[in-house]
């Protein structure tokens, strides 16, 4: 691939990968920590669908003048919200992906969870040993 297709690649961390790595154990959160990341992805996710309807006029063509200059721009600003790096693809990606998020750090926080419990478990064992 090359480094401009690479620059152009989204660059949101997919929901699924996280979501499959959490199933595997390959990371664990605190229960605290866990809530607020859940939190501020919940909020962010209220506030895009909140927004949603403005938000899609991104993809409106601007009205302005009718020299050649304005049409040019009127169209770019089109191109640059729509585009694969464009804000408003970017914002129907995270929409898309941070319900995804949420689900892996809760399993993150199950995962924590359990890892406590074996490791006290574990202590408790070794105690009683010696």
């Amino acid at each position: 691939m090359s480094e401009e297709k690479a620059e152009l690649r989204p660059m949101m961390f997919s929901g699924v990968r996280l979501r499959k790595m959490a199933a595997s154990g390959s990371f664990a959160v605190d229960e605290n920590t866990g809530n607020r990341m859940i939190e501020a992805l919940e909020g962010v996710i209220d506030t895009l669908t909140a927004r949603w309807a403005a938000i899609q006029r991104l993809q409106d063509t601007p009205r302005l003048s009718t020299t050649a200059t304005a049409q040019w721009v009127s169209s770019h600003m089109v191109g640059t919200a729509v585009d694969e790096r464009g804000l408003l693809t970017q914002l129907q990606h995270a929409k898309a992906e941070f319900p995804a998020y949420v689900e892996a750090i809760r399993i993150a926080k199950r995962n924590y969870k359990q890892r406590e419990q074996e490791t006290h478990d574990l202590i408790k064992r070794t105690g009683r040993t010696e």
